[in-house]
């Protein structure tokens, strides 16, 4: 490819990843390949279905061609499927992403393809792919932090990555943590913060915040961030167990019957708690907990 290709190329993956998306890298396409219309259609992993999804220049688009095999390579659209739609040549993209996942596919027309415009298109593939990828959360949410793994949740359940973030893979498989996502989406909270323990027993600072996902953002979600941590104020699993309790409101008699516990040894516990966080009333020690993410998030 040519430096005018290339320079292209490097506009079109600024717009992906800028707010001006597919209509942006499009109009970047076309310095390169004179475009009359596309039509990206993206590919649904739940149902398994093909849809339209972004497009511009005709009034219509043609019908869809379900992708073939493993193909990876443009390939010229059938004239017959063209004319009734007005579009003139056809070349069709697989969206691959980088790692190989396919998430849809790119229907260009145009009065006449240049030879360079199966090579360019190929190489664009990998960042075009995530105009069309549905399982993505394409909004990023405000105030996630640095150095945490993350995924998003839609009120289904379905699992989504997050643009920007390592993949949490332990939150990714566990049910109860879709459970509590769609819980918070019902809540009237924009975020929340707590402790998880794994599966496996590892100790995790946790955040919920709202965020769009899906195909530009049009869905309601959740994103859960986490990272590895130790208990805050030298605090053991049980007295954060307690805390929890008592920040619910709980009396000691409660949590005590709660956590098949001895009201004297939750007293035990709550005298602890207090030495450690520098509190010296329920309110107060509810009070920081609540702040500073002290409790054992819902599950």
């Amino acid at each position: 490819m040519d430096q005018i290709t290339l320079s292209a190329c490097a506009e079109v993956g600024f717009q992906v990843a800028g707010r001006k998306g597919a209509h942006g890298a499009m109009r970047a396409l076309s310095r390169v390949i004179p475009l009359d219309a596309y039509a990206f259609v993206a590919f649904d992993p739940v149902t398994g279905r093909h849809r339209s999804l972004v497009s511009d220049g005709l009034s219509g688009v043609p019908v869809i061609r379900e992708r073939l095999g493993d193909g990876r390579e443009p390939y010229p659209m059938d004239p017959a499927q063209l004319a009734a739609f007005g579009w003139r040549q056809g070349l069709t993209t697989p969206l691959l992403l980088a790692e190989g996942r396919y998430t849809g596919l790119l229907h260009l027309s145009a009065p006449r393809f240049p030879a360079h415009a199966r090579t360019v298109m190929a190489a664009l593939s990998p960042t075009l792919a995530h105009v069309t990828d549905l399982t993505r959360c394409v909004i990023d949410p405000v105030g996630l932090p640095s150095g945490f793994a993350a995924v998003a949740f839609d009120r289904g359940g379905v699992v989504r990555d997050v643009a920007g973030a390592a993949r949490s893979e332990v939150v990714a498989a566990d049910p109860a943590m879709a459970a509590c996502a769609r819980a918070f989406l019902d809540s009237r909270e924009l975020s929340r913060r707590g402790l998880w323990q794994d599966p496996g027993g590892q100790w995790r600072e946790v955040r919920m915040l709202r965020a769009g996902v899906g195909s530009h953002g049009a869905l309601q979600g959740a994103v859960v961030a986490e990272r590895a941590c130790c208990l805050p104020y030298e605090l053991t699993g049980r007295e954060v167990q307690v805390l929890t309790r008592v920040a619910a409101g709980d009396s000691n008699p409660q949590i005590a019957a709660a956590l098949v516990l001895s009201v004297r040894t939750v007293t035990t516990h709550l005298e602890h708690i207090f030495a450690k966080l520098g509190c010296d009333s329920r309110t107060r020690v509810t009070t920081k907990a609540l702040a500073e993410g002290l409790c054992v998030i819902d599950l």
